[in-house]
């Protein structure tokens, strides 16, 4: 069996955060989704659970970071294409989003780029072209 992720979320607006990820590809899962949270699927493995805030102190007894002046985490995931990299990063901009909070990255064979949700996570969308990275990595040995 696949392992699944689930990347939890502090969020101050829940609908807001629902509409900014439902725009950028995700999907509601309202089997595991309530007043105080709402689970985001991306894919068979990748899900974002997205909580209040007095949700999400119900979990950890530190200080909830203020992700708009600190970086706690940075979130990765693939695409299927340079295209769908350039794709979700206009689709988060567009849903209110930041686009590039980080330096795009163009290798020839590895293209990614980042945008930060509303309250301020942020997601970076790479494709790689594994055969070309694997050419690439052995020409460097």
């Amino acid at each position: 069996m696949s392992k699944l992720i689930f990347v939890n979320l502090p969020v101050s607006d829940l609908e807001r955060a629902n509409a900014f990820y439902e725009a950028i590809g995700a999907v509601k899962n309202p089997q595991f989704s309530d007043s105080t949270a709402t689970c985001m699927v991306f894919s068979e493995t990748i899900h974002a659970m997205l909580l209040t805030h007095d949700k999400f102190r119900q979990f950890t007894p530190k200080p909830i970071a203020d992700a708009t002046a600190s970086t706690e985490v940075l979130i990765c995931m693939s695409a299927d294409s340079r295209e769908d990299v350039d794709a979700v990063v206009a689709r988060a901009a567009g849903a209110g989003g930041r686009a590039d909070p980080g330096p795009k990255q163009d290798y020839g064979f590895m293209y990614g780029r980042s945008f930060e949700d509303p309250d301020g996570h942020i997601w970076e969308i790479m494709w790689m072209d594994v055969e070309a990275a694997k050419a690439a990595m052995a020409a460097a040995s």
